[in-house]
């Protein structure tokens, strides 16, 4: 435990930014994991979860939750996922 006045607020300021991180990780994990059900489907409903998986992202690494290089990782590989998708649809 803390002993110095800045560590113990150091320690409450852990706490507050560990839950916020675990809230905009929880709301990725779950855009990502609607967008990689919707690959199969019809492309209004594709092009919406991908939208909303990408703005997921954007939000987290805007708020430092996620590195930026991360969530642009994370959005190209998303987006080939959906590329190969929606080409092998039309052939």
């Amino acid at each position: 435990m803390a002993n110095h006045k800045s560590a113990m607020k150091r320690a409450r300021q852990s706490v507050t930014k560990n839950g916020r991180n675990g809230i905009n990780k929880t709301k990725v994990k779950n855009a990502l994991k609607k967008a990689r059900l919707a690959v199969g489907e019809s492309p209004e409903i594709r092009d919406e979860a991908f939208k909303k998986a990408m703005s997921a992202l954007h939000k987290a690494s805007s708020k430092g939750t996620l590195h930026p290089k991360n969530a642009a990782r994370r959005i190209s590989r998303l987006a080939k996922r959906f590329h190969q998708a929606s080409v092998g649809q039309q052939a």
